[in-house]
């Protein structure tokens, strides 16, 4: 395996309709909104459904949600200290990370802090090459809510709660996010990112939403449309992250319309000189 030798950037595009793609806790786990209405989508929830996809494909990860925990370890630091061993029985915290990296795929791209009450307080870090953007809509989203009622109590000591006791429930009806990201060389380097990660990564986006359906996110309200694939010919990259970024947005058709559903847009991308990106639709 080959360490990654040219810079990344990708930018791609998710639909949200009927569906609470990142809810916030604390606004009642409405989706998320910021102050001009665009709907968003946090860098972490990202992440998680990366390294969700991760899982599903085979690799080992060390940030396992607990519904999807595949080794039996019930937290991070049994996880470490069962794979990697006490810290410090290393000789320096770089060779403990050096090990965590080779352990899993998610710590060799997003990075790790590891701190444990057997280290003396101290901690080891792995800065990862592999960064996620918030997502955030093209344009406003409309959040709906919606009064649901249970048809049964929940315990028989519910004394003066009716079955039919009200919760709401808060979805987008439709939404068009663009996630940005990028991998650096110099960063890879450290971690021992190799190429095939990087195409596992690749192929994490592109599947994004596959096993992830919830009462929150029903199957194929959450659909990953489109991702533009900018791969440089060299470490530092052609053009800045910033301008590859930019290079791909997208746009109403008709900006006097309420958008309903993707073909209301219309997703562009400017040519960059000496760069062309591989683009490739989700599932």
């Amino acid at each position: 395996m080959s360490i990654l030798q040219n810079k990344i950037d990708f930018v791609a595009f998710v639909a949200v309709t009927m569906a609470n793609p990142n809810g916030d806790p604390l606004n009642g786990n409405s989706p998320r909104t910021d102050y001009a209405g665009l709907g968003e989508i946090s860098d972490v929830c990202i992440k998680r459904k990366l390294r969700n996809r991760m899982q599903d494909m085979g690799h080992a990860v060390f940030v396992q949600s607990a519904d999807r925990c595949d080794d039996g370890y019930g937290s991070l630091s049994e996880r470490a200290s069962a794979v990697l061993g006490k810290p410090k029985d290393f000789k320096t915290s770089d060779l403990y990370v050096q090990k965590a990296c080779e352990s899993w795929l998610d710590v060799r791209a997003f990075g790790q802090v590891f701190a444990f009450k057997d280290n003396k307080g101290e901690s080891a870090s792995a800065r990862g090459p592999v960064s996620i953007h918030q997502g955030v809509s093209v344009s406003p989203v409309q959040v709906e809510d919606m009064q649901i009622t249970k048809s049964v109590n929940g315990e028989n000591k519910d004394k003066g709660r009716s079955s039919d006791t009200m919760g709401m429930k808060h979805f987008v009806r439709f939404g068009l996010y663009k996630i940005k990201g990028s991998i650096n060389v110099q960063l890879a380097e450290k971690t021992g990112f190799t190429e095939e990660d990087a195409e596992a990564l690749k192929e994490c986006l592109r599947t994004l939403f596959v096993n992830d359906a919830s009462s929150a996110r029903p199957e194929g309200s959450m659909e990953m449309v489109k991702c533009y694939w900018f791969r440089h010919n060299c470490k530092d990259g052609q053009h800045s992250s910033a301008k590859v970024h930019r290079s791909v947005y997208a746009q109403l058709k008709n900006p006097e319309q309420i958008p309903s559903c993707v073909e209301d847009y219309e997703i562009i991308s400017e040519p960059l000189e000496g760069l062309k990106p591989e683009i490739f639709n989700g599932i």
